[in-house]
């Protein structure tokens, strides 16, 4: 049962890393709570650690299928990438060291932020580069993409949490920013996957037993969300569908409160 809860997550999160640019990030992370509860406290871990793993290979094949011409928007950004790359790693290694229960519920207030940010402040549900105005959409800053890597690594929640708002509210329509979310993901969650594969010891249930984990990454869920998803992410990119741009605002912070509600639920 629970594979088929985790392939079902997966084609979820296939979409969702089309349509909101969210690879993996706060979509998988209740599930494999969920999934792996029989870790007591150390899910949360867990699960942050798998979804990054997660939005690595989803991030990366989003990437690659988007068309050249969008992923244009990110020509020059390459010290952003590099901050995005060097917070990411960093949160990863904070993830090792903070309390289970501080990472389980900063995930939760921080997400609960941006929910209301998204719905109380101007610019997000309509980007002041819409509606026929001629102000170019601005680029990130660099110097944001080291707090981002590393909140967004720590918390497990993906760089399009935090990127795709501020892409909207520099002028971005919501397609271009969740496509633009994947690479900037991508930059964030690599040197993170990394650091949690590599360096982290794997905690065991209860009765000492190990539940066939490699270092914090629960590979046997990290398969089957990418079973769901990677077919998805291909169709998905090979006939997008169309959606009103407001609508998909609106869609994006829908799936923004599911989320707060579900881990605000499991919490431990």
């Amino acid at each position: 049962m629970d594979l088929l809860v985790l392939l079902g997550v997966g084609l979820l999160t296939g979409t969702t890393t089309v349509l909101f640019g969210f690879g993996g990030g706060f979509v998988t992370v209740p599930v494999v709570v969920w999934a792996d509860s029989a870790l007591g406290g150390e899910a949360t871990r867990v699960a942050v650690a798998t979804s990054v793993v997660v939005m690595v290979v989803n991030a990366g094949f989003a990437t690659a299928v988007t068309p050249h011409r969008t992923l244009a928007a990110l020509r020059g950004g390459g010290p952003l990438l590099l901050l995005l790359a060097a917070g990411g790693a960093a949160g990863a290694f904070a993830t090792r060291l903070a309390p289970p229960a501080f990472t389980h519920w900063a995930f939760v207030a921080y997400t609960a932020v941006t929910l209301a940010d998204v719905l109380l402040r101007p610019g997000f549900l309509r980007p002041r580069g819409q509606a026929g105005s001629s102000v170019p959409p601005r680029p990130l800053p660099a110097l944001a993409g080291a707090p981002v890597g590393a909140l967004a690594a720590f918390l497990g929640v993906g760089g399009s949490v935090m990127t795709v708002p501020a892409m909207r509210r520099a002028g971005h329509p919501m397609r271009v920013a969740a496509a633009l979310a994947n690479p900037l993901t991508l930059a964030l969650s690599l040197p993170a996957a990394t650091v949690h594969l590599a360096t982290a010891t794997a905690p065991a249930v209860a009765d000492g037993t190990p539940l066939g984990l490699v270092g914090l990454v629960d590979l046997r869920a990290a398969t089957a969300l990418l079973l769901g998803a990677l077919p998805v992410i291909a169709l998905l990119r090979r006939h997008p569908p169309h959606i009103p741009d407001r609508v998909h605002a609106w869609a994006y912070a829908g799936l923004l409160g599911v989320v707060v509600a579900a881990m605000a639920l499991s919490g431990p």
